[in-house]
């Protein structure tokens, strides 16, 4: 049970653990990652914190009668930028956690 033990070392570190949180979430918030659909149409930029960064629609992508077209690519450059800065995160606080599985909830006090 070497997990347990390291959980109780960071328990005891818990300064230190929550400074280190902190540096994380900064540079999560520097990192962005980019989700795209239709082929590049509809680009977005997400940051580690979730954020959106930018968001890029070609001019061919605008058609007012196929406006439901775009707002399914928009959801789906959307849907696949959160996805990768949600592995982003995870990766991040697996390093924290040197390796160890992150505990239930844990990914949600980044946000």
């Amino acid at each position: 049970m070497a997990g347990l033990g390291d959980l109780m070392g960071m328990m005891r570190d818990f300064g230190t653990l929550r400074q280190r949180m902190a540096e994380i979430q900064a540079e999560l918030e520097r990192q962005t990652v980019e989700g795209s659909a239709g082929g590049g149409m509809v680009t977005v930029v997400v940051n580690g914190r979730l954020e959106i960064v930018s968001l890029k629609i070609a001019p061919e992508a605008v058609n007012p009668s196929e406006a439901g077209l775009l707002e399914d690519l928009v959801k789906a450059a959307v849907g696949q930028a959160l996805s990768k800065a949600r592995d982003m995160q995870r990766e991040a606080m697996g390093k924290l956690l040197g390796g160890m599985p992150l505990p239930p909830g844990l990914m949600d006090m980044l946000g």
